[in-house]
């Protein structure tokens, strides 16, 4: 956008199936670890599919307080516990002189569903007498950053993106908008969910999107593997600190990375299938790099949305090819998702930390189960190793049901 405010990210939070804080969470995608294994948090064994990426080890009570973690589902204890580490992470005190210019901005695709299941089977088996009067608080999406505004005292702008698994993403693109206009000096955003449930996980495999490798789970995510049967579902939330950049340097912040575009699109094509000809895909990663001015030979590494789903794959790989030309099969492409699997409405704020962290850290994480080539998928998908490289320009995509497209670009930050 041009003649806008610059924005950078100053701190990052984690959650996930490879660790409950962010070093530990990219020390593990570095590595090319799987946080893919059977399902615990309920018994899935009538289910095609009994594996999922779940969040281990992870004690609500510890990190918010027994009495409000209570009073929260699974998704917004995500959420506040990854914005709680990104603050921390940026070193930002909460004032009186700056609450009303900070704002939050968290995606979930799903939002409260644990709590809709348990206060069903409530209402089923009790009656409505024995509800829970936290009942719809609980379940709305909007409630996750809420609760961080509630915790953090914050009175800047404050709301909830939901388009599936690109709400991260919007969530994200929203917030460098908010600081971009002026109309908050700091934004923290990202995304959470919690979809790990009978009903959730039953709906997915009714629609025959998730991979059926019972056998062995942790090799059952393959993004663009000719042998991917679906994706693996996860769970987790992720923050960013975004801030102006004038506003972090007055305040001595550490900057990891500058968040310079945000394209967004929708493929008007199907419910649940992406377009075949890629063509939303294609108009959303166009519109980010014309936001972020930057030609696409300057782009240096894409973090795909990749699922490890046959059409998906494939049509992500097609817009690559038609917005790169022949530079695509010079950008390394890898997945995440292979890893932690596909966490929703959290995907994109758990890939746009390993993005930041790709151009901070100059390394590229790897695609892990990557063993047999599709030729639809012809990229360069940085294959079961990560790479060391400097990293100036990379995108982050993000795709969801309904046809929402969503695309940020990062830069290496320079002072010029």
């Amino acid at each position: 956008m041009k003649n806008a405010r610059r924005v950078v990210v100053t701190g990052l939070g984690a959650v996930t199936p490879l660790g409950n804080n962010v070093q530990q969470f990219w020390h593990n995608v570095v590595r090319g670890v799987s946080g893919v294994d059977q399902i615990t948090l309920f018994d899935a064994s009538n289910l095609p599919t009994r594996f999922a990426a779940e969040v281990r080890d992870f004690d609500p009570a510890a990190m918010l307080g027994k009495k409000d973690a209570r009073k929260m589902d699974r998704f917004a204890q995500f959420a506040l516990a990854a914005a709680q580490e990104a603050v921390e992470d940026a070193g930002l005190a909460v004032t009186d002189a700056n609450r009303d210019n900070i704002g939050v901005i968290m995606g979930s695709g799903i939002g409260g569903i644990t709590t809709i299941e348990q206060q069903t089977r409530v209402m089923t088996e009790q009656g409505p007498d024995r509800l829970s009067p936290f009942f719809i608080p609980m379940l709305i999406s909007n409630i996750a950053p809420g609760l961080i505004s509630m915790r953090m005292g914050l009175r800047g702008p404050t709301h909830t993106t939901v388009s599936a698994c690109a709400s991260s993403n919007n969530a994200i693109g929203e917030a460098l908008r908010l600081i971009q206009f002026g109309e908050a000096e700091v934004v923290i955003c990202g995304g959470s969910e919690a979809p790990i449930t009978p009903l959730a996980v039953g709906g997915f495999c009714a629609m025959r999107a998730l991979s059926t490798k019972n056998d062995d789970p942790k090799r059952a995510s393959r993004p663009f593997d000719r042998t991917r049967d679906g994706f693996v579902i996860g769970e987790g939330g992720g923050a960013l600190v975004l801030e102006e950049l004038g506003y972090a340097h007055a305040r001595g912040a550490r900057i990891y990375a500058e968040l310079i575009g945000y394209g967004q699109s929708s493929d008007a094509y199907h419910m649940v299938a992406p377009d075949p000809e890629a063509r939303g895909v294609k108009l959303a990663i166009q519109r980010a790099l014309q936001d972020a001015g930057v030609a696409p030979h300057e782009v240096d590494y894409i973090n795909a949305h990749a699922t490890s789903t046959d059409l998906g794959d494939v049509a992500e790989t097609q817009a690559i090819h038609a917005v790169f030309g022949d530079h695509a099969a010079k950008i390394p492409v890898s997945s995440n998702k292979s890893m932690f699997g596909h966490a929703l409405g959290a995907a994109g704020a758990l890939e746009g930390i390993c993005t930041v962290l790709t151009i901070h850290e100059s390394i590229v994480p790897p695609t892990i189960n990557y063993e047999q080539v599709d030729p639809q998928c012809n990229l360069d998908c940085v294959p079961n190793v990560a790479r060391r490289m400097d990293v100036d320009v990379a995108l982050s995509n993000s795709f969801g049901f309904g046809g929402h497209n969503a695309v940020l670009v990062f830069r290496k930050y320079a002072a010029t």
